[in-house]
């Protein structure tokens, strides 16, 4: 345990300089952007080390694996994100721990998750998944509205109880424009995220950035960082 106390610390040591010389050389300031540790496939045991070194917000991607992860972890001061595509049967779970749901991209996820939230007596935050790989109003590969449909989207959360619009999320496509331009594809979600503002203006997070681009998606001026393997290390197998 304490080999791998020190070694998450040096790893968290590192990303922190990261994401602080991105921040500086994008002329922002280090508390403009939250790091979120992307804890899945990885134990409850290192959330816990992770927590006492600091670390505040915490992701997973598999209702099977968060929730128990969750509840063992219940006593620590984080906030849970859910970052995976989720289906409509796995919802009433994700409620019960998540405080945000950064992949919401359709009108039947957000109808169940605010019917989940106001019977769990919870208040979900909700990022709009966008696929930039998507047409006008097609979805993504990997799920995800496309940009033509978060207006509409945005209305239906921000009117649903038991949810709150807190802003848009999006990966770095692998297909399409914005393949291998990972700035450009940030910088677009900025310009999504203004668009956004104007009807919603406190749905101002936006969620983008990983262990291999987060200095692209800081200098488009993201608000958080979702960070896995920099930090826990090269993830196991799933087999």
């Amino acid at each position: 345990m304490t080999d791998r106390k020190g070694e998450l610390a040096a790893n968290l040591a590192k990303v922190e300089e990261r994401i602080t010389a991105a921040c500086v050389s994008a002329g922002r300031e280090r508390e403009e952007v939250t790091l979120i540790v992307v804890t899945k496939t990885y134990p409850a045991s290192d959330v816990r080390i992770l927590s006492g070194l600091g670390v505040r917000h915490v992701a997973e991607n598999r209702d099977q694996d968060a929730a128990p992860k969750a509840a063992a972890c219940s006593d620590l001061p984080l906030s849970w994100h859910f970052v995976g595509q989720l289906q409509t049967n796995k919802v009433r779970s994700v409620v019960a721990y998540a405080d945000v749901v950064q992949s919401v991209d359709r009108a039947k996820l957000v109808t169940a998750l605010s019917r989940e939230a106001v019977r769990a007596g919870r208040e979900v935050g909700c990022l709009l998944q966008v696929a930039l790989d998507a047409g006008e109003s097609a979805r993504g590969e990997r799920g995800g509205v496309a940009p033509g449909g978060i207006e509409e989207l945005a209305d239906l959360v921000a009117g649903a109880p038991g949810l709150r619009l807190d802003g848009l999320m999006t990966v770095a496509p692998l297909t399409g424009e914005y393949a291998g331009r990972q700035r450009a594809a940030f910088e677009r979600m900025m310009d999504l995220s203004t668009d956004l503002r104007r009807a919603h203006p406190a749905a101002n997070m936006v969620s983008a950035g990983m262990s291999a681009d987060l200095e692209d998606a800081v200098a488009a001026g993201a608000t958080h960082v979702r960070i896995g393997t920099a930090v826990l290390g090269v993830r196991p197998r799933l087999g």
